[in-house]
Formats: structure tokens, sequence, C-alpha cells
């Protein structure tokens, strides 16, 4: 019997998981058979940029306690989990990184499941060089900020959102979870 694919989703600092980069990893997973758990922060999220590591960490550790190794998708302040995921091997869609945060590169480092960067080139926190040092599957969107919105018509936005979904979809199918050749 095959296991039971189980999906973490943790937002970003807004609290919202159903942002469109997320929504569309999140639903990548779910026509997979996954069974999605959706982390909600509790309280409001910590002014001071050294209060929100600790406070983030605690509350995704609570959602990963009785968790069956979940794959995590995770947008900006959820990225904190790298430390987490690495800890427990799970494997991981990490979507806006905040790679200039050392507790999130290390995370990164430690990490011996596979797992997917995604950013823009125009996000502060998108380290280009980094992301491919980190792991060989990265989706790098050209002139994308950390909401992967680009200047210009909403189109080309939307165009980005188009080819990260694409990325993120080969990289359940051929990475995590692959389809058998027979079955094809």
């Amino acid at each position: 019997m095959a296991t039971q694919r189980t999906v973490l989703v943790i937002p970003g600092s807004g609290g919202c998981w159903h942002l469109p980069h997320q929504l569309f990893a999140a639903e990548a997973a779910r026509m997979r058979g996954a069974q999605m758990h959706y982390v909600s922060w509790s309280g409001e999220v910590p002014p001071e940029p050294e209060a929100r590591g600790p406070w983030a960490v605690e509350q995704i550790a609570a959602a990963l306690r009785g968790s069956p190794k979940p794959l995590i998708i995770a947008t900006s302040l959820g990225t904190l989990a790298a430390d987490l995921a690495a800890d427990h091997a799970l494997p991981a869609i990490w979507i806006t990184p905040l790679l200039h945060r050392s507790e999130v590169v290390e995370g990164l480092r430690r990490a011996c499941a596979p797992c997917l960067l995604v950013g823009g080139t125009a996000d502060s926190s998108w380290r280009p060089e980094l992301a491919r040092e980190l792991s060989p599957h990265v989706f790098e969107a050209e002139g994308a900020d950390h909401g992967l919105r680009v200047p210009g018509p909403l189109a080309r936005s939307a165009a980005v959102l188009g080819e990260m979904a694409t990325a993120i979809e080969g990289f359940l199918d051929r990475v995590l979870w692959p389809v058998p050749s027979h079955v094809r």
C-alpha cells in the first residue's frame, strides 16, 4: 500500500497561504493525492526581526508534531522552518526563501531531503548563486520581486506563476513522487 502523501503549508508574514504562488504549489501537491495541512499563525507577527524566527519556528514545530513526514511548502517567513526540515529529513518547496538570514541558509545546508528553491532576481532576500549552491532544484524568475511579481502588465506576473507551477509539478513528478515508467 502506498504511503499517504501529506503536505504542511506554511504562510509568510501576512499569514495568507492562499496567495497565488503558494496556492499553485499546494494545488500541485493536492492534485497528486496529497493530504493538505495548513499552518495559521497564532497572534501577530513580532515587529522585531530578531523575534520573528523563534516565534515562527515554535508554531511550525507544533504543527509538525504528529505529522507523518510531510512535504513542506513554505513562503518567506515560513522558510524559517528550514532547520526543522533538516532535523526531520523533510522535503520542501521553499518559495521566496529568506536567503539573507543565516538560520535559513544553515538549515538548507544541512538538508538531506530534496528541496526546490523558488525566487526572483528583484527580491532582496534572493541570492542566485547561493540558491544554486544549496540545491540542484531552483526556479528563478527574472525581474520578479518577493511576491514573484514582475513590472509591467499583470499578464507578465501571471506568466511567471505559470512557469513556477510547471517547475513545481516537474519537481514533484520527477524528484519527490515519480511515476514509474510502466504506469505512464
